[in-house]
């Protein structure tokens, strides 16, 4: 009896460079290989078609590939990530890499990652205005006019501190090497099970980030806002926040599962992409 082809599911904004071109060399590729259950743009694919597909391949930048996740999630697909971006911290194979590794992943020889997500709230007087998941961060910016704004930190019922600062950054170990880096942050081991918290411009000298556990709830709550401050998800999905107004996160029940690429690890990437640990450059 023959094996049961893999079915794959198809991500990849058409808008974007030479997204489509890649798309349908790889379809002509892995057409003997697997069946191509949905092309899908980027969040085109309705959850049955996921429910039943063993692979996710999402082509583009790190951008393309956060937003699939948190459409994944429900479904818990594995996610390939192929790098068409800049960074392309996430997408770890190259089209070439892709083609080379392709049957080892189908076969399960590949290590797949679970990674943490966290779900975000927001409720104003008392009843939900916003919800969605988020794979990299979840963050409140002060915005226009720019002056500094005071959050209320509150950890598992517990208030932690009260936030005089530019905004706040609750972030997951896959996004610890985002905004949360840029932000003076430190950077998590991706299959850990923990959450950051890092303030962005502190308006005190001793406000450092602090990692808590990832079934720990954080609330924050506006004291001070601008008519500007904004919640954002993943730097992609965007709400106003008005004094009063209450954002929680926790662990999201979903995961994000990715593909490692077994010609590099976590550590590879850290040091190729981000020059983590680099030598000084000596004179002689």
């Amino acid at each position: 009896m023959a094996q049961k082809k893999p079915r794959i599911v198809i991500f990849g904004d058409p808008q974007k460079g030479e997204v489509t071109e890649v798309i349908d060399k790889f379809i002509r590729f892995a057409a003997s290989r697997a069946d191509i259950a949905a092309n899908c743009g980027i969040v085109d694919c309705s959850l049955d078609i996921l429910k039943q597909a063993d692979y996710a391949v999402v082509f583009g930048g790190d951008g393309s590939i956060i937003s699939a996740a948190r459409f994944l999630s429900e479904s818990e697909v594995p996610v390939i990530g192929v790098n068409l971006g800049k960074l392309g911290f996430l997408a770890e194979f190259s089209i070439g890499e892709l083609q080379e590794y392709f049957d080892d992943i189908i076969a399960k020889q590949v290590y797949i990652e679970k990674r943490l997500m966290v779900s975000c709230q927001m409720t104003r007087d008392g009843k939900e205005v916003f919800s969605s998941v988020a794979s990299n961060d979840v963050f409140i910016t002060a915005g226009p006019p720019y002056r500094m704004i005071e959050l209320a930190i509150i950890v598992d019922g517990q208030p932690l501190a009260s936030c005089a600062s530019d905004g706040l950054i609750i972030s997951t170990p896959t996004g610890s090497t985002a905004y949360n880096l840029s932000a003076g942050g430190p950077i998590l081991s991706t299959p850990m099970d923990a959450l950051v918290i890092t303030s962005i411009c502190p308006h005190s000298l001793s406000f450092r980030p602090i990692v808590i556990n990832a079934d720990s709830v954080v609330e924050v709550e506006g004291l001070k806002v601008n008519e500007g401050t904004t919640v954002s998800v993943d730097g992609q999905i965007t709400h106003q926040m008005d004094i009063a107004d209450k954002v929680t996160i926790r662990k999201h029940k979903g995961k994000f599962l990715v593909v490692n690429n077994p010609k590099r690890t976590k550590w590879d990437t850290l040091a190729t992409k981000l020059n983590w640990a680099e030598k000084p450059r000596y004179r002689g």
